[in-house]
């Protein structure tokens, strides 16, 4: 029965240490010779484990979402949105007007007739999301104002959804194991991401900051075959309007590239050429898009165009919309630009399409941004840090020989001080090193700087619980127990101890990774990994290693410990 045991025992370490050692110093691709000589384990031992920051060099950004501009902008739509609301239901109103400023946000609407302000409110409500707001009446106005509590509720919001969106973009953008999280005060708005292996951060940048606000919009024109109307200035598109520019009207540049090449494109961008009016509010916005892709018609590959689909509920509404206006001008507008201007030849249902020379990357950074939807407020950087990859080395070389001095000292020390069974605590305590390296890598971890720390803090736990261990076979002795009596007292009298010692701090651990910032998140990570199988490899393994040498001489009379 107990061979039995032993050789199960013995199984599930090899088994373990193998798939360990696999998970470390294996290959993650197709199998070649060289990931068998010793720069080859070397190179896959550095590309299976994540490293953090501050070990493999990149940069850090701090940026701020401007909540109090997305909570005026959100303001002023609504302010839009109830007047045409409530034009559209044909009620008698007046002017609107919106208060943006010290933390007071308000729409307000004049009623011509005061009889009619509940059927306003009425058709407001349907159509514009004013909860959260205090409604009120005051003769023939009515008033939506937004509380403060409501205000820091809708500001929380915009920080989370502008997190998820740069998450969005980041992981597209394909940059390696990036931490992304808030940062400093909960009100304060900020996000902080770190992105190693980036030194070049201009690019990522731009792709986190860019605006991705797509409408469909209809033109102000005679219909097809009529040319669709322009202008040559903003200054005469406005004086076809009277003069000023009515809110259910735009004047906006049209900056088609389709007649642009490679070499003017810049110029043709930053100069539109013509204007043209369009109706507001949009047909559809980018709220309701579904997909974005970059094409190539041509095979060119400075002539992209990006195809976009919509979402059920656009797609119905954009149906309807066409269906009623075939023949009529429609403009594809991104970023209050008009980008494409075509007429309708047919009912449309799912999908458009953004033409223009564009390059592969250009249009491949669009569809992606397009994509991952509009940030709800421009963002501010605030803080930008790039640490170099030599640095990063730097660290590395400091932390090894960090871990490998401590391991020498600790290995020296046991085996001097416990002798031959040191050599047990020794085999256990590598196999802890090399098992808590292939958790990392399977719970996709980063390993950083403060987490090397956290790898030398549980080589530390390790050893205590040999200690222990030990300790207690050595009184069991000296109590004229037998060896075999004494190895089974020692380790069962020694387990509460671990385990208290180990849950303890595997508490303060948990505690550190929920409340802790991206490098003391690390710190924990790795502890706790190390901690949970230190209670295999410092009970399970060497409670085996010590049966085998039972097994070998069921009548030791001596151990050397």
């Amino acid at each position: 029965m107990k061979n039995s045991s032993l050789l199960i025992r013995t199984v599930i370490i090899l088994a373990i240490t193998l798939i360990g050692i696999y998970l470390v110093f294996g290959p993650r691709r197709t199998v070649n010779a060289s990931d068998f000589t010793w720069s080859g384990i070397k190179q896959n031992l550095a590309e299976n484990i994540n490293l953090g920051l501050d070990l493999e060099g990149g940069t850090q950004l701090v940026m701020r979402v401007k909540t109090d501009d997305y909570l005026k902008t959100l303001t002023e739509n609504n302010k839009e949105a109830a007047l045409t609301a409530a034009k559209d239901a044909q009620l008698p109103v007046g002017d609107g007007a919106s208060v943006a400023e010290n933390n007071n946000y308000q729409v307000s609407i004049n009623v011509t007739d005061p009889s009619k302000i509940q059927e306003v409110i009425d058709a407001v409500k349907k159509k514009v999301d004013f909860s959260g707001w205090t409604e009120s009446t005051n003769e023939n106005t009515i008033t939506w104002s937004l509380p403060v509590q409501a205000q820091n509720v809708l500001k929380d919001q915009a920080v989370t959804q502008a997190e998820k969106i740069i998450e969005s973009r980041i992981n597209s953008f394909g940059v390696k194991e990036p931490t992304l999280q808030r940062h400093g005060a909960k009100d304060s708005g900020q996000i902080l991401l770190q992105m190693p292996g980036v030194e070049d951060p201009e690019r990522v940048k731009k792709l986190i900051g860019a605006e991705s606000r797509l409408t469909l919009m209809k033109i102000v024109s005679p219909p097809n075959p009529s040319d669709v109307q322009t202008f040559p200035t903003e200054e005469a598109a406005t004086q076809s309007l009277g003069g000023t520019v009515p809110s259910n009207r735009k004047v906006l540049p049209l900056t088609e590239r389709d007649s642009a090449t490679s070499a003017d494109q810049n110029a043709q961008d930053k100069q539109p050429t013509q204007w043209v009016v369009v109706e507001n509010p949009a047909v559809v916005d980018g709220s309701e898009l579904r997909d974005a892709a970059a094409v190539s018609r041509t095979g060119n590959e400075s002539d992209y165009q990006i195809s976009f689909s919509f979402k059920p509920g656009g797609a119905q509404k954009f149906g309807e919309w066409t269906g009623k206006n075939i023949g009529n001008y429609m403009a594809v507008v991104l970023n209050d630009e008009v980008k494409s201007a075509a007429y309708i030849k047919s009912q449309i249902f799912d999908s458009g399409e953004i033409s223009g020379r564009f390059t592969k990357a250009t249009a491949d950074d669009l569809a992606l941004t397009l994509k991952s939807g509009a940030l709800p407020a421009e963002i501010e950087y605030q803080e930008e840090r790039t640490v170099g990859p030599s640095l990063g080395a730097d660290s590395i070389r400091a932390g090894v020989a960090a871990s490998i001095g401590g391991l020498v000292f600790i290995v020296l020390f046991m085996l001097i001080y416990y002798r031959g069974s040191g050599i047990n605590a020794v085999l256990a305590l590598l196999l802890n090193l090399l098992l808590t390296l292939a958790a990392l890598i399977v719970f996709d971890s980063t390993l950083t700087l403060p987490g090397i720390a956290g790898l030398i803090l549980g080589i530390g736990m390790a050893v205590d619980s040999n200690v222990l261990i030990f300790e207690r076979i050595r009184e069991e002795m000296r109590d004229g127990k037998a060896v075999a009596n004494a190895i089974d007292l020692g380790f069962e009298r020694a387990f509460i101890t671990i385990i208290d010692t180990h849950i303890t701090t595997i508490i303060s651990s948990v505690i550190l990774y929920l409340y802790g910032s991206g490098p003391i998140r690390g710190f924990a990570v790795t502890l706790i990994l190390g901690l949970l199988i230190n209670l295999f490899s410092a009970i399970f393994v060497s409670r085996t290693i010590f049966m085998w040498l039972l097994e070998r001489n069921p009548n030791m009379k001596r151990l050397s410990i």
